[in-house]
């Protein structure tokens, strides 16, 4: 025994230098995603998550070498995709290489090889130098997380800054858009000018600061595109693979995704293209592996905002999107073609008037309204037919949703709609008149569909029953009773058989008498079809009652 305990001593020393090594691999293995103020981030160095999905690190772009940027990106595909740009509107120079540290402040500090700050993050924390529970060169550190998140935390955990919050033109799941309608300030995302120029664009995305209720693109000071009213609920499912929520607490607003399941796509983003455009897209691995977009705007035609002018909507239900006009509005131009000029109304809403209000279903509903809460449908109505200024009204109310009903009011002209299957809201549009002239346009339109409906089916009833009736007399039978007489019909092969035969017709008499009035000395048996008679002719086949088989 003492000299298998002195054995496996022996044995434990040796082996010790390859545990102490394994651990220091381990060690290393952990921190690959972490920046601490010992280790500074230079050119070549990559911070990678312990997912192996992002990577952090400096990088150039093909249309400027020169310059040098610290960003993060999807690691280890084929196709090389920033999602967040830290000095995008201050590259490092070629010749002054950069690193990033963490300052004794704990914060994050890029700069150039003269000491140049580039880009920092701003904590308002104080320098601490003890093991305390502050932060400080001895404590904070930065680690990037597995949701491409790079987060600067203190030494006892806080979070002091997140790269979430100062996002460039892309977010990933578990971002929050939000946006403060009491405060009027809001999270921002910011194109890139170029393919290969980082630096800020001239699109803007963010949620609306005076409502909370709509996400929005500007162009400069402009507005280019509106992804539309938020009816209220909080969560839905954006594909079958992600569920998209927006969330409000009275105050703030936010619009957030997530993947549904770990069946879904990995690598997902929301981007704003330096051409204008809102995708979603996700990498699909395969043969060709790339980038698919399952969701664009607004595209080249109507859908960029007020395309179709006042009253005008873009449809978007057929194979092509045009810009229509409201239902009671004809074009502005005459028809000239020119859709910017939208619509005008048919006959004018008068005060005092009769009026009435149009229902159009599946609508994007207008922008520049207003928001009413605590409200009915009811009331929600009748306060806009009171003001002979409403132009028209909508009304949700869910069960799925956060405020329990929001009525929206227009006044003046209505623009940015869209007409099309994925939006359940309802426009009530106020119209002249007392709706007899619609109705009477749309009976006409009902009565031709109540006429197709009812004599299509008709139509092919008869010709079903016309069909039926012909099989059955062309059909081949024994015997057909005509003008009081019997007609035998014969088989081609009955044909074949007595081709002399020059009768074709043979009187009830004439078969009496030939089968001694059907006396039972001339019966020869039972068929399938009556009883069997010799005749002095040849043999025919009768039916016990001589009836003509009923076809239906």
């Amino acid at each position: 025994m003492p000299h298998f305990a002195q054995a496996l001593t022996h044995q434990s020393m040796a082996s010790l230098p390859a545990i102490f090594i394994l651990m220091l691999l381990v060690r290393s293995c952990n921190s690959d995603d972490r920046l601490r103020p010992t280790k500074p981030l230079s050119p070549g160095d990559e911070l990678i998550s312990s997912n192996g999905l992002f990577a952090l690190g400096f990088f150039s772009l093909q249309g400027s070498a020169a310059n040098t940027y610290l960003g993060i990106w999807y690691h280890n595909i084929s196709e090389r995709t920033y999602v967040w740009v830290a000095n995008r509107d201050s590259p490092i120079k070629s010749s002054l290489p950069g690193k990033l540290v963490v300052s004794n402040t704990s914060d994050l500090v890029l700069s150039d090889s003269d000491g140049r700050v580039l880009w920092a993050t701003k904590t308002n924390n104080v320098t601490t130098t003890g093991s305390g529970s502050g932060g400080g060169a001895t404590g904070a550190g930065a680690v990037l997380l597995d949701t491409g998140n790079f987060v600067l935390r203190s030494r006892n955990g806080t979070e002091i800054w997140q790269s979430y919050d100062e996002p460039t033109d892309t977010f990933l799941p578990g971002f929050k858009l939000w946006v403060n309608y009491k405060t009027h300030v809001a999270a921002r995302i910011v194109a890139w000018k170029g393919p290969d120029d980082p630096s800020t664009g001239e699109f803007v995305l963010s949620g609306d600061t005076s409502t909370g209720l709509q996400i929005l693109t500007w162009r400069g000071s402009s507005l280019y595109w509106r992804a539309g009213v938020w009816n209220g609920a909080t969560a839905a499912s954006f594909t079958k693979s992600f569920l998209s929520q927006m969330i409000d607490d009275g105050e703030v607003a936010y619009f957030t995704y997530n993947r549904a399941d770990d069946s879904a796509p990995a690598r997902s983003h929301w981007k704003l293209d330096h051409t204008g455009e809102v995708m979603f897209r996700v990498w699909v691995e395969g043969s060709s592996s790339s980038w698919v977009p399952l969701f664009e705007r607004p595209g080249k035609w109507c859908l960029v905002y007020g395309a179709c002018g006042p009253f005008g909507y873009c449809d978007v239900k057929g194979d092509v999107r045009e810009c229509r006009c409201l239902d009671g509005f004809e074009p502005a131009d005459g028809g000239g073609g020119s859709s910017k000029a939208g619509c005008v109304r048919k006959e004018a809403v008068r005060c005092g008037g009769n009026n009435y209000f149009l229902t159009l279903p599946a609508m994007k509903l207008p922008d520049k309204f207003v928001y009413l809460t605590n409200r009915s449908f009811e009331e929600c109505a009748a306060g806009c037919d009171r003001n002979c200024s409403c132009t028209g009204y909508a009304y949700t109310n869910a069960s799925d949703i956060l405020l329990a009903s929001k009525c929206f009011h227009w006044t003046g002209d209505l623009v940015d709609m869209v007409k099309a299957d994925y939006t359940s809201d309802h426009l009530y549009l106020r119209l002249a008149g007392n709706g007899d002239n619609y109705a009477r346009t749309n009976n006409k339109i009902n009565g031709v569909h109540v006429v197709f409906k009812i004599v299509l089916p008709l139509i092919a009833f008869l010709l079903i029953l016309t069909c039926i009736y012909i099989f059955c007399i062309c059909k081949p039978r024994g015997i057909h009773q005509n003008n009081g007489a019997l007609q035998v019909h014969l088989r081609p092969s009955q044909e074949v058989w007595d081709q002399s035969l020059e009768f074709s017709r043979i009187t009830f008499e004439d078969i009496a008498a030939a089968t001694n009035s059907f006396h039972e000395t001339n019966m020869l048996g039972r068929g399938g079809f009556g009883k069997v008679y010799k005749v002095a002719y040849k043999m025919f086949t009768l039916r016990s009652k001589y009836k003509m088989q009923n076809c239906f």
